[in-house]
């Protein structure tokens, strides 16, 4: 399969009219002026009931790095050549990664089976970052509280995680991905999400782990405060053609880059084109950043169906974890004999 690069806003369609060419006479007739029909502007598709139309199924591929590296520090956009050649690089690294020898040598090839962001449809994205504020690309400095929560769960991790299977990573578990959201960043791979739409309500289909996000929009209060969801509670409104979903009620083990359970998010969907989505979002938690922050990734349209992740079928992974660690103490134990 081959990468499907799309531009990230292409607004109108110039139709040039054709050259009419005068009757013959018998005199010379004078050349008619060349016609131009007007520019078409696109205009963004409704659905049955009147709202914007964001249905479908989208790749939210990307080859840009939330977070600015150094060697674009001070630049907010590279050029058409440079981003190119960044996503070159990026796709040329994926079949290493599978080279015998190396660590992902025991994973399956993702790009065999067309999994990866390689063979994905992506909006060519010239930002050097997905975050664009602070403008310096970067997540803002964490908290001493928060600093203090990850060494205690870092700690905690190097004790329990081998105890059982509830003390292993949730996305192991194939529970959640990280990168599920909200907020919805790239995926390695498994990328796309389906969009349906009712008069009420959204509903959000990821590929990774096949998580159906429903968001009312009915006016409805958030939950109360004492219910937390590994996912938050999501309520949307409209703001002219823009869908705005309002996150919270988060729990502590959602723990998003760190976040805790005060974690709030503010999505924003807005089609702009009729291949393209641009997704904006708003990350806040008092309890672990000294400022909000944000971001923004483009969807591209894909013709692509979703495919069943069938994680646990299978996973034999964390059997062999687990019984390949009782082992390794079995054998501790004996040799103290």
């Amino acid at each position: 399969m081959k990468i499907v690069i799309r531009a990230a806003a292409v607004s109108a369609v110039i139709a040039l009219g054709m050259q009419a060419q005068a009757p013959a006479a018998k005199a010379a007739a004078k050349p008619t002026a060349t016609a131009k029909a007007p520019a078409k502007t696109w205009k963004t598709p409704r659905t049955a009931d009147g709202q914007p139309d964001l249905q479908g199924v989208w790749s939210n591929a990307s080859f840009v790095p939330l977070e600015r590296p150094a060697s674009a520090k001070g630049r907010e956009f590279y050029t058409k050549e440079e981003a190119e050649a960044q996503m070159k690089a990026a796709r040329e690294r994926g079949p290493a990664e599978n080279e015998p020898g190396t660590a992902a040598d025991v994973h399956y090839d993702l790009s065999q089976y067309g999994l990866d962001r390689s063979n994905a449809e992506a909006d060519i994205n010239l930002r050097t970052s997905l975050i664009t504020d602070p403008k310096d690309g970067k997540v803002p400095p964490q908290l001493p509280a928060a600093t203090k929560r990850a060494q205690e769960r870092a700690a905690y991790r190097a004790q329990h995680q081998w105890d059982s299977a509830e003390n292993r990573p949730l996305a192991e578990r194939c529970i959640m991905w990280g990168n599920e959201g909200p907020p919805m960043l790239p995926q390695g791979y498994n990328s796309h999400l389906q969009i349906t739409q009712g008069p009420n309500t959204v509903a959000i289909t990821l590929e990774m782990i096949h998580d159906t996000r429903i968001i009312p929009l009915d006016g409805r209060p958030h939950l109360p405060a004492n219910v937390k969801q590994i996912f938050g509670d999501s309520r949307g409104h409209w703001e002219g053609d823009t869908l705005v979903v309002d996150t919270t009620n988060f729990t502590d083990r959602t723990a998003f880059r760190n976040s805790g359970e005060n974690l709030h998010v503010i999505e924003r969907f807005t089609r702009t084109g009729p291949e393209s989505i641009k997704y904006e979002f708003t990350v806040s938690d008092p309890d672990t950043w000294e400022r909000s922050w944000s971001g923004e990734v483009p969807f591209a349209k894909t013709e692509d169906p979703l495919y069943e992740y069938a994680c646990h079928e299978g996973n034999y992974g964390m059997a062999n974890i687990l019984s390949g660690v009782r082992a390794t103490e079995k054998a501790a134990a004996a040799a103290k004999k």
